[in-house]
């Protein structure tokens, strides 16, 4: 699973990056430094990532850190999938671990407007693509360049009530408060090369590739990382209040393959220009590719942090934010206008040359691997390694 921009992404002598290593011989996971295609146990120095993150300067302190040789990448990265593991090697989970899963929504337009378009059609794929020709004649091509907030945004808003085309996506799309909500749980994620979830009883869904910032307990970006924020859009588009349904499910938030910190090579400036690149291979030969750029985010990527940590809501061990996607499948797989949904076997990637690839393949929920995991199980394994 090393396509080329893993292969970039490794071969960059300048990245410091960061990722997390499930080890059989300690039965736990360890933070690891990746350098020169060697994967180096820093556990001893950081048992967490959040204590990394934390540092005055993550970076740094990553590369000072002492440790341990423990395989090449690409050995590790080999031994991901369930069904190849060698139970006796390591491989590879998400690079967080303690930091809350959080997630910003509606923050490109064209995402924005085919929320608006679930939301008519109350999930129905059959009569997306009607309701997406009425709602861009009511809207235009001027709302590209509106900017959240703005007296434009209130001017149109007051247009489309008026109309009785006004929606909460809208809202939350153009509006002065960003949609903020919680993806999953603290180490509910699965990292690359392993299966993600789709509830089997979801007819119309979607992976959504978006960049992932990795924020500090004071609310300071330290890198960023590849997510897959997987949809449901069905049940999203039935109720808005159904989007922990669509959102937080078995295996359905995957984060990866490592974080990139912070440092004189790569920083926010970065992160603002970042082009992503997804494919969809399906079982039955089927091929879908998008791409999704940063450049045309509605709301500043730290606006969005903003929103997120302040004096109202705080987070003691520093938390993740999904940055969205501008990526919203139109293409048919089956049916005529019924667009696109996944199938069991499709596999995902998403990819930067800057970040690395992120590799998953599509499973029933409850068939991908249960998540067992959680946080007092990593407190008495670092406890057991004398690690705490």
């Amino acid at each position: 699973m090393v396509d080329t921009s893993m292969n970039a992404l490794l071969e960059n002598a300048t990245a410091s990056l960061v990722g997390r290593v499930y080890r059989p011989d300690v039965a736990g996971p360890s933070v690891v430094r990746i350098e020169g295609g060697r994967v180096i146990d820093i556990t001893a120095a950081f048992p967490t990532v959040r204590d990394l993150c934390e540092a005055g300067n993550p970076a740094s302190a990553l590369r000072a850190a002492e440790g341990e040789d423990i395989g090449s990448v690409e050995e590790i990265l080999k031994n991901a999938a369930v069904e190849v593991r060698d139970a006796s090697r390591p491989y590879f989970l998400a690079p967080v671990d303690l930091q809350a899963l959080k997630a910003a929504g509606v923050t490109f337009v064209v995402s924005m407007l085919e929320r608006v378009i679930e939301e008519r059609i109350r999930g129905d794929a059959a009569a997306a693509a009607g309701m997406r020709a009425r709602i861009a004649s009511l809207v235009g091509d001027d709302i590209r360049n509106l900017k959240p907030g703005s007296p434009e945004a209130a001017k149109l808003k007051e247009a489309l009530i008026e109309a009785g085309a006004w929606s909460q996506y809208l809202e939350v799309g153009i509006g002065p408060d960003a949609e903020i909500f919680t993806k999953g749980q603290p180490l509910s994620a699965v990292g690359t090369g392993v299966d993600i979830g789709v509830h089997p009883a979801s007819t119309w869904n979607n992976p959504e590739p978006e960049v992932v910032l990795v924020v500090s307990s004071a609310g300071k970006v330290v890198g960023a990382t590849l997510g897959n924020d997987v949809n449901l859009r069905d049940v999203e588009g039935r109720s808005a209040l159904l989007l922990g349904k669509a959102k937080d499910n078995n295996g359905a938030c995957a984060i990866g393959p490592f974080i990139r910190l912070f440092d004189a090579h790569f920083d926010m400036n970065d992160v603002r220009r970042l082009e992503l690149s997804l494919a969809v291979d399906g079982p039955e030969g089927f091929r879908m590719t998008g791409h999704s750029s940063m450049s045309e985010i509605s709301r500043d990527p730290e606006d969005l942090v903003a929103q997120a940590v302040n004096a109202h809501h705080c987070y003691p061990d520093g938390f993740v934010l999904f940055l969205g996607t501008m990526f919203a499948p139109i293409q048919d797989r089956d049916e005529p206008g019924r667009g696109f949904t996944h199938k069991t076997g499709d596999v995902v990637t998403i990819s930067a040359p800057q970040l690395g690839a992120l590799v998953n393949r599509v499973q029933p929920t409850d068939r991908a691997a249960p998540w067992g995991f959680g946080a007092s199980h990593l407190m008495r394994n670092l406890a057991a390694r004398n690690l705490l």
